[in-house]
């Protein structure tokens, strides 16, 4: 399945009543051990998804029923990264505060010990209902924790059943990149820089072939 902008495009959140200054919205990178492209190729600026990729995506938009309150925006599963914009509507949320920046990851901070990727998410521009359950306002750490257990799982499934490649040591690298977004501008340059992401794979530091 090819990335489609018109088909994942999200369209603007604008929860209403929403306070950005609350840190719950977030710019979130994972990438893969050792830079393995295992999700997909980019073909003429437009990512190409693999059975893996499809499935990153599937498990990314399972994020808001497993915790409720969980909204996503705009997202692209790379060949060996993720980009994704998650709102969490439900907790103030603080994580991490390392002052060294990805240099890849639109200003992004590591958050040792986590890691994430992408998927189709929840329909946004309505509004968020937060819902209850055990999961409810999780913090951002666990959202992506969860998020990379479940795709390891099913990516090892894959291996095992449908000789998937294999990867090296872990999945995900141990770290995740977060980058707070406090109000609609820095959102936007959110989205687009996601949205360009593929578009310039070529000239991308994440990109094997890139020297």
């Amino acid at each position: 399945m090819k990335y489609n902008p018109e088909i994942h495009h999200r369209q603007s959140i604008r929860l209403k009543g929403y306070d950005y200054s609350a840190s719950g919205a977030y710019f979130v990178t994972v990438c893969a051990q050792g830079r393995e492209c295992l999700f997909g190729e980019v073909a003429n600026g437009v990512v190409e998804w693999n059975d893996a990729g499809r499935m990153a995506a599937e498990w990314w938009s399972k994020l808001p029923e497993r915790f409720p309150g969980t909204v996503l925006d705009e997202y692209v599963v790379m060949p060996n990264h993720f980009h994704g914009i998650v709102v969490l509507t439900h907790h103030d949320v603080h994580v991490g505060a390392d002052p060294c920046v990805c240099p890849n990851s639109n200003g992004a901070r590591p958050v040792v010990g986590q890691g994430a990727v992408v998927g189709q998410g929840a329909v946004v521009g309505q509004g968020a209902v937060v819902g209850q359950g055990a999961h409810a306002g999780a913090p951002l750490h666990r959202v992506v924790q969860w998020f990379k257990t479940m795709t390891t799982n099913a990516y090892i499934n894959g291996v095992n059943d449908r000789d998937w490649p294999l990867f090296p040591c872990r999945l995900w690298q141990r770290n995740y990149y977060e980058r707070i977004i406090r109000n609609d501008d820095e959102l936007n340059a959110a989205r687009k820089y996601i949205l360009d992401n593929p578009m310039k794979w070529v000239e991308d530091g994440d990109n094997p072939a890139v020297a």
